[in-house]
């Protein structure tokens, strides 16, 4: 995760001297100067730090405009580190309040989880508690992410898997922390596979295990019934014996086994993640 250190200031930098970059700068600029979240200040909690109305203060910006314009302006301008980076400390701090007050154990996994680096601890403590102050909106970050990351389903699985770890941090994940992760995964449009891994800890697909949708010619959108078809498609134009059955020259049919073999396996992969 070393791309944080130049996100946070490409964000408040977005469009210099023009209103998105005002609106950002602004509103980040305002939010937790004293006691960010992410290094308590001490002697006390992180409410009691700022006084007096609390809650309006850590939360200048209660509709997540400014960081709604953030990524938008990510997107546009195609910077896809910076979406990431956003999106992992929006959902983040989102989740980690969906259930009670945000607490040290979860902030110490959201760390751990992204590689917070220290020289960013500040910048990224207040994008988190501004975030933290509604949980209702994260969705529309989540389909960000879906739509930027859509050829790499590794990472967005990555991003379930950090935030299965910091739903657990502070004991069994509850029932509204389950239904978030379940909102988030849905939106992310990742496979039931990708949800028993994320829950359960275990390992993902190497990333250079080849793309199974790639090597059937789809899109991971792709219906069942239509991965079911074109598997059968391929299977069709390519085995060996039916080949043979054509006429194809020997060079292509000798060269047709390891493209069946390739073809079953991308078969075989789906159909496990997807329960068929």
């Amino acid at each position: 995760m070393a791309i944080w250190g130049k996100v946070f200031g490409a964000v408040t930098g977005f469009a210099v001297g023009g209103p998105p970059g005002a609106v950002i700068g602004a509103a980040l600029g305002h939010a937790a100067d004293r006691g960010s979240l992410l290094e308590p200040p001490q002697g006390g909690g992180w409410l009691s730090a700022v006084g007096g109305d609390a809650r309006a203060r850590l939360a200048p910006d209660p509709t997540s405009a400014a960081a709604r314009v953030a990524l938008r302006m990510a997107a546009v301008m195609g910077r896809k580190d910076q979406l990431f980076a956003i999106v992992a400390v929006v959902l983040s701090a989102k989740l980690a309040k969906v259930d009670a007050p945000v607490n040290r154990a979860e902030i110490d996994t959201f760390k751990r989880c992204f590689r917070i680096p220290p020289e960013s601890t500040r910048e990224i403590g207040r994008l988190f508690d501004q975030a933290r102050a509604r949980t209702d909106d994260f969705e529309p970050f989540a389909a960000e992410l879906a739509s930027a990351f859509a050829d790499n389903r590794l990472v967005l699985e990555d991003v379930l898997v950090a935030l299965f770890a910091i739903a657990r941090a502070d004991g069994p994940v509850n029932a509204r922390e389950l239904d978030f992760l379940k909102r988030v995964h849905a939106t992310l449009g990742l496979t039931k596979a990708s949800w028993e891994r994320a829950e359960s800890g275990a390992a993902r697909p190497s990333s250079d295990e080849p793309d199974a949708y790639a090597v059937l010619g789809l899109k991971p959108g792709a219906t069942d019934d239509e991965i079911r078809q074109t598997w059968r498609q391929l299977m069709r134009e390519h085995h060996p014996d039916l080949m043979t059955a054509r006429g194809a020259p020997e060079a292509t049919i000798a060269k047709s086994g390891d493209r069946v073999a390739r073809i079953n396996a991308a078969w075989d992969r789906i159909k496990r993640e997807r329960g068929l």
